[in-house]
Formats: C-alpha cells, structure tokens, sequence
C-alpha cells in the first residue's frame, strides 16, 4: 500500500511540475521576440508562480522516495534515479540562470540595459527545464509501470 502511494505521489508531483515549465515552453515562440513594453507587462501573469515550489519540492521527495522504495529492481531503480536527477537538474537550471535573471529584474518589474540578454536567459532556462521535465514524467511512469 505504501509503495502505491509512493508511486502515485510521484506521478502527481512529476507531472504537476511540468505544467509551470511546460507552459513557458509553450509561449516561448510568441514571447521571445515581443517589443520591451510588451514583454514587460506579459512578464506579470508569473505573479505567485513561487507557490510552485511546493510543487517542486513534492517531486523531488517523492521520486527519491520511489528512487529508494524501487532499490531491489535495477530497471525501475534506475528509472527512480533519472526522475530525482532530472527534478534537480531543473532546480540547478533554476537557481543558476533563472533566479538571477529575476533578480537583476525586480520579477521582472524593471528592465535594465542588458534585458534582452536575460529574457533569452531566462526564457531558454525555462525550456531546458521544461525538457528535463518532460523526461522525469516520461521514466516516472516507466518507473511505476
């Protein structure tokens, strides 16, 4: 009963963890290229998206949790592993390309003379993370399986 919780915990959280970063991938192509203004004032619909974290932080217990629960199989125990690995990787994406574009832009409430740099910065950052994404949910489910 208890792995089954695990299991479906995992999948709850993988797969809610990519609906933030999903949809930046999704707008990328109409976002990237958007007058300063413009950009600007989109930027604001992100408002409270920092209540995601909980989010975050749900997958990444959890599938380490599935990544020890599933230890005795090595092909779920590696599928285990790839989830953790990738929810930290979009944490090491996060904290080292799209915070500091947060930052240096008030939450993009101001836009400095390099903010073309860090709208690619940030916007690229979300993708990769995006993708990242994409692949725990695909392993966790091949981990549950």
């Amino acid at each position: 009963m208890a792995v089954n919780i695990i299991r479906f915990m995992s999948l709850f959280f993988v797969a809610l963890a990519l609906i933030p970063t999903g949809a930046h991938l999704a707008e990328l192509l109409n976002k990237i290229n958007l007058p300063r203004e413009q950009y600007l004032v989109v930027q604001q619909i992100y408002r409270g998206w920092a209540l995601w974290g909980v989010v975050i932080f749900g997958a990444l217990l959890s599938t380490l949790l599935l990544t020890f629960t599933n230890r005795g199989d090595s092909k779920r125990f590696t599928f285990s592993l790839v989830a953790f690995l990738c929810i930290i990787g979009t944490q090491i994406i996060f904290w080292t390309f799209t915070y500091p574009a947060n930052v240096a832009t008030q939450n993009w409430t101001m836009l400095p003379d390099n903010w073309l740099e860090l709208r690619w910065q940030w916007e690229y950052s979300h993708a990769a993370s995006a993708v990242l994404n994409i692949i725990a949910l695909i392993v966790t489910i091949l981990a549950v399986l």
